[in-house]
C-alpha cells in the first residue's frame, strides 16, 4: 500500500510542501539543510523579489543590460533568500511555543534544527544581507548608502516584528501593516534606488500600496489563529472571529487597490489605472469563492489564485510610475 503511486505523489506533494514551509507540511526526518531552508520559508520570497522588479520598473531607467541584470538579481537576492530568510527564521525563532501548537512539523518544535543552529542561521543571514546591502550601494555609485540602510532598516522592522518587548505582532493592525511594508514597500525601495532616484511619490504611494499587504498578512494570520488565542496573541482573526476577519482583510485589499488606480489618474496615468481596476475583479472572484465561504480551510487556495492578479497589479503600477 505504501508503495502505490498515489501514496508516492502525496509523499512528493508534502516534501515539496515542507520545504518551501507552507502549511501542511509533512513532518518527519529530513537533512539538516532541507529544514535549514524550511526555515526560511522561499514561498515568502516571492512578494519580494517582485517587489524589487516593480522598484527598478518604477525608476524609468532600467535597461535591458548584462550588468543590469547582475545587479537587479544581486538585489532580489538580498530582499528575498537573505532578508525574508532572516525575517522567516527570527520570527520561527520566537514562535516556537506557538508553534508547538499550530505547526509541531517545523524545524525548531520538532527538533529537527537546534536553538544553537537557528541563532547562527539567523546571524550568517543578516550579516549576509548588510555585506551586499552595502555592496549594492558602492556598485550604483550611491553617494549615501541607502540600500544599506534599507536593508538595516528591514532587519529592525523584522525583530521588533517578532521579538519582545514590543513584538509588534501582538498588535493585530500595527504587527500586519508592518508586514506588509516590510514586503512591498522596503524591496520596491531598494529596487527604484538601486537604478533611479528615489523620490516622495514613490515612498508615499508605495507605503499606500503597502496597506494592501495589510490584508495579505491578515490572511497569514488565519493559520496561526488557535495558537494566537491560546497565548493571547491578538491578531485580527483572533480578536474579531475568522468570519468577520475575513471580510475586513477582503476589503482592505480591494479597497486600497482602487485607491492606488485613482492615485494614477490623478498623476495621469489613465491606462495603467484601467489595467489595474480590471485585475481588481478576479480577485474579488476568487475571495466570494473560496475565501469568505470558508477563510480557515481555503486561505492557501485564495492565496494562490488571486496573489498572481495582485503582483501584476504592482508590476502595472511600477510601470506607470516610471513614465512620470
Amino acid at each position: 500500500m505504501s508503495d502505490s503511486p498515489t501514496y508516492k505523489a502525496e509523499d512528493r506533494r508534502n516534501n515539496n510542501r515542507q520545504l518551501l514551509g507552507m502549511k501542511g507540511a509533512a513532518s518527519g526526518k529530513t537533512s539538516i539543510w532541507k529544514s535549514r531552508l524550511q526555515l526560511m520559508k522561499p514561498i515568502t520570497w516571492i512578494p519580494l523579489i517582485w517587489s524589487v522588479i516593480c522598484g527598478a520598473a518604477s525608476s524609468g531607467e532600467y535597461v535591458w543590460t548584462f550588468e543590469n541584470i547582475l545587479k537587479i538579481t544581486t538585489c532580489m537576492l538580498l530582499s528575498g533568500p537573505l532578508m525574508a530568510g532572516y525575517t522567516q527564521t527570527t520570527n520561527d525563532f520566537y514562535d516556537r511555543e506557538i508553534d508547538v501548537i499550530n505547526e509541531p512539523y517545523r524545524p525548531i518544535p520538532s527538533g529537527a534544527v537546534s536553538i544553537p543552529q537557528v541563532v547562527t542561521q539567523i546571524l550568517v543571514l543578516l550579516g549576509v544581507g548588510l555585506v551586499l546591502g552595502y555592496s549594492l550601494d558602492v556598485w550604483a555609485g550611491h553617494k549615501f548608502p541607502i540600500i544599506f540602510s534599507l536593508t538595516i532598516g528591514g532587519a529592525l522592522m523584522s525583530y521588533i516584528y517578532s521579538a519582545p518587548p514590543l513584538k509588534l505582532k501582538q498588535n493585530g493592525w500595527l504587527g500586519s501593516y508592518a508586514l506588509g511594508a516590510s514586503y512591498i514597500a522596503l524591496p520596491w525601495w531598494a529596487g527604484h534606488a538601486l537604478f533611479g532616484e528615489l523620490n516622495w511619490t514613490i515612498i508615499v504611494l508605495t507605503l499606500f500600496y503597502s496597506l494592501v499587504g495589510l490584508g495579505i498578512a491578515i490572511v497569514n494570520d488565519f493559520k496561526s489563529i488557535e495558537g494566537d488565542r491560546q497565548l493571547g496573541l491578538k491578531s485580527l482573526p483572533v480578536i474579531f472571529g475568522s468570519n468577520l476577519a475575513a471580510w475586513i482583510c477582503v476589503i482592505i485589499i480591494d479597497v486600497f487597490q482602487v485607491g492606488v488606480a485613482s492615485c494614477l489618474i490623478y498623476i495621469h496615468q489613465n491606462f495603467h489605472a484601467a489595467i489595474l481596476l480590471l485585475l481588481v475583479i478576479p480577485q474579488i472572484v476568487f475571495q466570494k469563492i473560496y475565501f469568505l465561504r470558508d477563510p480557515l480551510q481555503n486561505d492557501i487556495k485564495y492565496q494562490s489564485r488571486a496573489q498572481p492578479f495582485l503582483i501584476l497589479g504592482m508590476l502595472v503600477t511600477g510601470l506607470a510610475l516610471g513614465r512620470m
